[in-house]
C-alpha cells in the first residue's frame, strides 16, 4: 500500500493580532506627502515599546533609537507618505479640478470616493465623477487625463465649495481601506510604503521581545516626502549620518498583466524579498545580506538597477561622502492604485531578513573595497 507524503506544516506566523490591528489602522489613516503627521503618531505609538528614545525632524520624519550611546550607527528605513491629490481649481458650478501630490494615477480616479482635507482638520467627502457610458461616442471617447478628471462634493457653486472650507491647496486622499484577501495577501492603498514602515517597526519590536542586545545604535527611521523626490530621507541621512543603512521599499510584481518582464525584471509575490544590485547599493553590504538570506533559508529574488533605485536608498547612499546602503524590497501588485497588494508571506520574510541581518552585523564590518 502506497504511503501518502506528508505536507510540510506551515510555519507559525510571526505577526500577532496586535501587529495586524496596527497595520490595518496605519494603512487606513491618511498620510499624504507633506501631511504625514497623523500617520507618524500611529507608527510611533507602535514603535515606542521597542526603543530608548525618539526624535522628530522639522519636516516630520520620525526615528526611534535603540542603544543611543553607541558610536557605530545602523539605520533601517522606510517612507511614511502616500500619493494624493491637491485641489488646483474650482469652477463656477462647484466642480473641483486637481493636480498630483506624488505619482497619483489619473486613470484610476473616475468613480473613486475621496476625502478633501481642510486646513481646520475637517474632512469633506467627494467623488471623482465621470460621464455615463451612454453619453460617450464609440471610437471618440476621452481617456481620463489630468485635465479632465474632476471632483464633485455635492455643491452647486464655487461659493458653496469655499463655505465648506475647501480651497486651492487642500489635499485629497482616497477612502479605500485595508483588508486581507484569501488569507494570502494584504490589500489597501499606501502599502507603498507603509508596509515598509510596519516591517521596520516590527523588526525593532522583535529585537526587544527576544531580548536581543545589539552592539551598535539602531535608528528606526520613517521618512517623509519620498514620493516627491526622496526628500525626507535626504534630510535625515544628513542629520543622523549612520555608518550603514538597510532601506526597505516596494517593487513591482511583474507577473501581473501588461508588465514587460524584459523591461521591469521578473519578480513575483510570494517569491521572497527582492534584493537590488546597482550603483547605489553597497556590494559588500549586499553580499552580507545575501549570505544572511541563504544561511537562514529565507527565499529571495534579485533585481538590477541601471542608474538609480528610485528609492530612499539613493538618498542615503550619496550623502556625506557615501553611506553604505542596501535595498530590501517587498514585491507589490498594482502600485499607486487603491488596491495595492503584497503577500503576507513576503512581508514576514522581509521582517525576518532584516532582523537576522541586524543580529549578524557588527561594528567591525569592513565596508572598504580596497
Amino acid at each position: 500500500m502506497a504511503t501518502k507524503k506528508k505536507t510540510p506544516a506551515k510555519a507559525k506566523s510571526i505577526l500577532t493580532t496586535e501587529d495586524k490591528k496596527f497595520f490595518e489602522a496605519y494603512i487606513n489613516n491618511p498620510s499624504p506627502t507633506g501631511f504625514e503627521a497623523e500617520g507618524q503618531k500611529l507608527w510611533l505609538e507602535y514603535l515606542k515599546p521597542a526603543i530608548d528614545k525618539y526624535e522628530v525632524d522639522n519636516y516630520g520624519t520620525v526615528y526611534g533609537i535603540v542603544n543611543p550611546e553607541a558610536k557605530f550607527k545602523v539605520a533601517i528605513e522606510a517612507h511614511a507618505d502616500e500619493i494624493s491629490w491637491f485641489v488646483s481649481y474650482i469652477n463656477d458650478n462647484g466642480l473641483i479640478y486637481v493636480k498630483r501630490n506624488g505619482g497619483s494615477d489619473h486613470q484610476i480616479a473616475p468613480s473613486k470616493k475621496v476625502w478633501i482635507h481642510t486646513r481646520t482638520g475637517k474632512k469633506i467627502p467627494a467623488v471623482f465623477g465621470w460621464p455615463a457610458i451612454h453619453t460617450r461616442k464609440d471610437g471618440k471617447e476621452q481617456n481620463p487625463q489630468l485635465t479632465n478628471i474632476f471632483l464633485d462634493c455635492g455643491a452647486t457653486s464655487k461659493k458653496e465649495v469655499e463655505q465648506m472650507g475647501v480651497h486651492v491647496g487642500c489635499v485629497i486622499t482616497y477612502q479605500d481601506e485595508f483588508f486581507e484577501l484569501n488569507n494570502r495577501y494584504f490589500v489597501g492603498r499606501a502599502l507603498d510604503n507603509r508596509a515598509g514602515g510596519f516591517v521596520i517597526a516590527k523588526v525593532a519590536r522583535m529585537l526587544k521581545e527576544n531580548n536581543k542586545k545589539l552592539p551598535f545604535a539602531l535608528y528606526v527611521v520613517n521618512s517623509v516626502q519620498e514620493e516627491v523626490g526622496l526628500r525626507g530621507a535626504e534630510m535625515v541621512a544628513h542629520t543622523i549620518h549612520p555608518d550603514c543603512a538597510i532601506v526597505t521599499d516596494v517593487c513591482h510584481d511583474t507577473t501581473t498583466p501588461m508588465i514587460d518582464k524584459i523591461v521591469e525584471g521578473d519578480f513575483k509575490s510570494g517569491g521572497g524579498p527582492v534584493l537590488t544590485i546597482g550603483p547605489a547599493v553597497h556590494n559588500k553590504l549586499l553580499d552580507f545580506v545575501l549570505e544572511t538570506a541563504k544561511s537562514k533559508k529565507i527565499p529571495y529574488q534579485i533585481d538590477a538597477a541601471s542608474r538609480s533605485t528610485g528609492t530612499d536608498t539613493d538618498a542615503f547612499a550619496y550623502t556625506k561622502g557615501g553611506i553604505p546602503s542596501v535595498l530590501v524590497s517587498l514585491p507589490l501588485r498594482y502600485m499607486h492604485t487603491t488596491v495595492e497588494m503584497v503577500s503576507i508571506e513576503d512581508t514576514e520574510n522581509v521582517i525576518k531578513l532584516i532582523y537576522e541581518a541586524l543580529l549578524k552585523l557588527t561594528p567591525k564590518f569592513n565596508f572598504k573595497y580596497l
